[in-house]
């Protein structure tokens, strides 16, 4: 399996899910980590990341071949980020057959109704879970 990691900004989300993923995904899956600038994707490579990719490209790429697509949930949102995340990213991650994990952050102008506040670390390793289980079928 292909576990693709998306953040941008400075990469603290992408880099504390790294570090959490690198603990449940085994050698026979593939975790790669792809910031939408370079600052991100440094931040994710000091989580542990290996596989590293940055911009439109890298997202629009990976996201074809991607198994499991995991990050806050601007990611599927045009102009996210500040406006780092572009169209072309939002419509690659949203039309990607992937499994997409989604961070319900209270960012982005995006609100999730019936989500818990539970606190991001705790809903960082709710979402590590969710990929464990998508592995494990």
């Amino acid at each position: 399996m292909v576990i693709m990691v998306v953040d941008g900004q400075g990469g603290g989300i992408g880099k504390a899910l790294i570090e959490r993923l690198k603990t449940i995904v085994g050698a026979e899956h593939e975790l790669i980590a792809v910031g939408t600038n370079a600052m991100a994707t440094m931040g994710m490579m000091k989580g542990g990341a290996r596989n590293i990719a940055t911009g439109e490209n890298a997202v629009i790429y990976n996201a074809k071949r991607a198994d499991i697509i995991i990050g806050g949930i601007g990611i599927v949102s045009a102009n996210a980020m500040l406006g780092e995340l572009t169209p072309a990213m939002a419509a690659a991650i949203g039309g990607s057959g992937a499994v997409k994990i989604l961070v319900p952050l209270n960012k982005c102008g995006l609100r999730v109704a019936g989500v818990s506040t539970d606190s991001l670390p705790a809903m960082l390793d709710d979402a590590v879970k969710m990929v464990k289980e998508s592995i494990d079928r």
